[in-house]
């Protein structure tokens, strides 16, 4: 199975809102990082909005089949236009380990 890794960017304090959003979606977790942003009153000017500097960022581990489904749940839930004012974007995961349900095979003994 194909992943995605989807990172949004929000206002402090929206992190909770980002998940569910997700998750409504299928997401099953996600992890959070608090930031702070560095935009310009240009940047201010262009967006028409009010940029907080403390940010949180959200990842969130999806298969590559929802990631269309979770960008948009995000965009609508906490995108630009909403108090969270986020932005989110996907990049493609190569190698995922850990996400299986099943245990892990010890590794073969080299003796």
């Amino acid at each position: 199975m194909n992943y995605e890794v989807i990172i949004c960017i929000v206002n402090a304090g929206y992190s909770e809102l980002v998940m569910d959003a997700a998750k409504e979606v299928g997401a099953r977790g996600g992890t959070v990082i608090h930031a702070k942003g560095t935009a310009n009153k240009e940047a201010e000017q262009f967006f028409k909005i009010t940029i907080q500097p403390d940010k949180e960022m959200v990842m969130i581990l999806v298969p590559e089949n929802i990631k269309d489904d979770v960008l948009h749940a995000l965009y609508k839930s906490a995108g630009l236009k909403t108090e969270g004012q986020g932005i989110a974007f996907s990049m493609a995961v190569s190698n995922v380990v850990g996400l299986s349900s099943e245990p892990a095979s010890p590794p073969e003994s080299q003796n």
